[in-house]
């Protein structure tokens, strides 16, 4: 990218903890991951986006150090990575084996002590909603309760930088949401957080930047809101045909006639309204669609996204 490399502001804070510079991995004739570049910044929670195929596992792996790229380098605190490195990242990964017949505690007791710092045990399981579990064998853990442990552990060497590798997959709602409720207060310590996702609804309550991958490469950036702005706009509503007492060719908005429903593509949802009730339009059945990053994704992929 041709820039210095990023020194710490006042206080030790780095204005971009990591890096990804020009990254290429190719497996033969296929090219996973096409010229990527990323800048990550401390303290914020990064979103890596995109369906089965598009790159990101491949991505994150050497955002980890797990892989080496074919081409290019990932930069930590302006510098090529050191075997220190390690010992500042946490890593939830997709898939992880526990050893079945310990207990919880016991499993972050072991954990701790392969890293040269590292958390309470007794503050991490309170962190992570483990005390009514602490003492149960890894082996009967439920989906949720074994996502938080793996959560802890990704926790227990006080990570600079954590990497969450679709951390609530295969999860009901409910622990879902208990999941994001700690990554919630784990943002709030201003960890910087690396997550992928098949969740939209996850990355646009958890995430501060976004990124969205397609065919190995990065097809979008920014915040959620600046990319629903940039890729979506208006919202619509949506109201009975049998509202409107006059021809919808009255409306100044953009409309469209959709079996017995009038949808209107609302830049700004005040003159909508303003605009339909001089009209004497019956709004008792209207409903309002706003964007999200669901729909950032079919815009720009034309496809959903898949689990």
């Amino acid at each position: 990218m041709g820039i210095a490399p990023h020194k710490p502001h006042k206080g030790g804070l780095w204005p971009v903890l990591l890096e990804v510079k020009n990254i290429v991995k190719r497996y033969g004739n296929l090219t996973a991951v096409n010229r990527v570049n990323l800048s990550v910044k401390q303290g914020t929670c990064l979103g890596l986006l995109g369906a089965n195929g598009a790159g990101k596992t491949t991505l994150i792996e050497i955002m980890e150090d797990i892989i080496d790229p074919s081409e290019g380098e990932i930069l930590y605190k302006g510098k090529p990575r050191t075997g220190s490195f390690s010992q500042e990242a946490g890593i939830q990964f997709q898939e992880t084996s526990l050893l079945l017949f310990i207990k919880v505690k016991e499993t972050l007791d072991l954990f701790k002590s392969l890293y040269h710092k590292s958390m309470d045990v007794d503050e991490l399981i309170k962190i992570c909603h483990l005390t009514d579990i602490q003492n149960q064998f890894n082996e009967t853990l439920s989906g949720g309760q074994r996502q938080r442990l793996l959560l802890a552990l990704a926790m227990i060497n006080k990570p600079e930088i954590i990497f969450l590798d679709e951390p609530s997959t295969g999860l009901d709602p409910q622990a879902r949401h208990n999941l994001w409720d700690i990554i919630r207060s784990i943002k709030q310590q201003k960890k910087t957080i690396i997550l992928t996702t098949h969740y939209m609804e996850e990355a646009q309550h958890l995430c501060d930047e976004i990124a969205i991958m397609d065919e190995g490469k990065i097809i979008a950036e920014g915040t959620p809101r600046e990319l629903i702005k940039k890729y979506c706009g208006a919202a619509t509503a949506v109201i009975p045909s049998n509202a409107f007492k006059k021809p919808i060719g009255s409306l100044s908005m953009k409309c469209r006639e959709i079996k017995d429903s009038i949808e209107i593509q609302a830049e700004d949802m005040n003159v909508c309204l303003n605009e339909l009730l001089s009209l004497g339009v019956d709004l008792g059945e209207m409903n309002v669609r706003t964007p999200d990053l669901e729909d950032v994704f079919l815009n720009l992929t034309g496809r959903k996204l898949r689990a």
